[in-house]
């Protein structure tokens, strides 16, 4: 019963079992995560976050273990999880294009795994499962936070008159 709870949570209510992409579905979940927390204040999104990946290692861990070891593919929680860390803080990214450009990021790092997030994976267990994740949400952030800045630069300044 456990583990079947386990599995079933770790693979994203069954998305992780899909025979394509299980990783870019399961991600999807974290969109409306990541966008019900962009309507909370900052410590409040940094607290649930944290909380979450805290929950995603064991999680991660266990299934890992059930299906043979390793990062299998059936487990996107990871992806799901890290996924809110893009937008953390960023009230622009309450926009679905902007949410969209986020996903895109996040997808690019964690499929690519540009040093170093594939050596994250060498850790191993729940915790290098959830890491890699959580570097490549990281790098996405900066690279949307950037991105943002800029373009706010570039807008026009309204004047009254």
């Amino acid at each position: 019963m456990v583990e079947s709870m386990v599995l079933f949570l770790a693979a994203g209510f069954g998305l992780g079992w899909l025979p394509w992409a299980p990783g870019t579905f399961g991600s999807l979940l974290g969109i409306p995560l990541a966008w019900w927390l962009l309507g909370h204040p900052l410590t409040k999104q940094a607290t649930i976050i944290v909380l979450l990946l805290i929950v995603g290692v064991p999680l991660c861990h266990w299934a890992s273990q059930w299906l043979g070891g390793g990062d299998a593919s059936q487990i996107v929680a990871d992806e799901f999880l890290a996924f809110p860390l893009v937008t953390l803080g960023l009230a622009a990214a309450r926009t679905p294009w902007m949410m969209g450009a986020a996903f895109a990021l996040y997808r690019l790092f964690d499929t690519t795994k540009p040093p170093p997030i594939s050596h994250l994976e060498a850790i191993g267990g729940g915790l290098g499962i959830v890491l890699d994740d959580v570097l490549a949400a990281l790098l996405a952030w900066i690279v949307l936070a950037v991105g943002i800045t800029l373009w706010r630069r570039r807008q026009p300044l309204h004047t009254k008159g």
